[in-house]
């Protein structure tokens, strides 16, 4: 009876995990001090923001990977630490594996603000907020939009973290 139990608790363990989010790589830093130097401008201010969205969407979705939409502005201090923790090697690798990731310029609350709107986000709080919407266009993060605003607060761990759990 030990054995039958045995056999079939390492059946199980071999199946596929669903609805777990995947494992966040280990960042090993405890601090921004790693990032790249000077912190990127990750966000183009003349780029045609829907056809780009629309573009990510659709690779996304023959991928069979999730959406994230990156809403933020060169001028926010959090956004391009966002972003450059994204760039490390060990998250970028995990973000490129689970995410297809587009980057939206706001401005200053002023610019393609329909790209939210077409998600149900009417009013951003704060940037850098990431959208992370699933294989059926649906947003998985509404109540959590603005969950990395004030990067500087936390460690990269703790953003990878946050990525992670969407993953499920």
């Amino acid at each position: 009876m030990r054995k039958i139990a045995t056999l079939a608790v390492t059946a199980l363990l071999a199946l596929p995990v669903t609805g777990m989010a995947a494992p966040a790589p280990k960042v090993g830093i405890r601090s921004t001090a790693r990032l790249p130097t000077p912190l990127p401008y990750p966000y183009d201010e003349k780029a045609d923001a829907n056809a780009e969205v629309a573009a990510a969407a659709k690779r996304a979705k023959a991928a069979h990977k999730l959406l994230l939409i990156d809403l933020g502005g060169n001028w926010c201090p959090d956004c391009r630490i966002l972003a450059g923790v994204m760039r490390l090697p060990e998250v970028r690798a995990f973000v490129d594996q689970h995410y297809e990731v587009v980057t939206v310029d706001v401005g200053r609350f002023d610019r393609n603000l329909e790209v939210p709107e077409r998600y149900g986000v009417s009013d951003l709080e704060g940037v850098p907020a990431l959208l992370i919407v699933d294989e059926g266009g649906q947003l998985r993060n509404r109540k959590e939009l603005i969950n990395v605003t004030d990067d500087r607060h936390k460690r990269p761990q703790q953003m990878v973290d946050w990525l992670a759990k969407w993953t499920r």
